[in-house]
């Protein structure tokens, strides 16, 4: 198994414990805060939505220092995530990259809506238009999938 695919696997073990209900919550003692003082060094990077429904943390079943994340609504790959995705790949020499859409996405459901959200969220949703331009059927959750493949 390569490096990458353990990632991958760690993760969804993870994810498997969550939603089992049986999370082991790793790395969040003080030994392990004492640990990370002197810096990180996370394999892996989760490019994530904002909503507070959607903690990668707890959902991969992870603790302190062992994922990068990266929150803002509808996991949009705009220059700010982008910009810090890049400082974690070339700084920390995190190897993997995760988006992570969710069900029932409000930005999303925005998009879809269309309509004036005010200045900031309008060009927050701009980065969203690729995936809500495709044919959908107007389906949030469809869209959500198209918008995390289209990052």
């Amino acid at each position: 198994m390569s490096a990458q695919d353990s990632l991958i696997q760690s993760l969804l073990d993870g994810n498997k414990r969550f939603l089992a209900d049986q999370p082991l919550g790793p790395h969040r003692s003080q030994t392990r805060r004492d640990s990370l003082q002197g810096g990180q060094a996370p394999d892996v990077i989760v490019l994530s939505c904002a909503d507070s429904r959607v903690a990668p943390e707890l959902l991969f079943d992870v603790g302190l220092g062992d994922i990068f994340v990266c929150r803002v609504a509808g996991n949009v790959a705009n220059t700010s995530t982008i910009a810090s995705i890049e400082y974690a790949v070339a700084h920390l020499k995190s190897s993997l990259i995760v988006v992570l859409g969710h069900e029932s996405c409000g930005a999303i459901g925005a998009a879809l809506a269309g309509g004036d959200n005010g200045y900031n969220l309008n060009h927050l949703l701009a980065h969203t238009q690729e995936a809500i331009a495709s044919d959908h059927g107007g389906d949030v959750n469809t869209c959500v999938k198209a918008n995390a493949k289209s990052v």
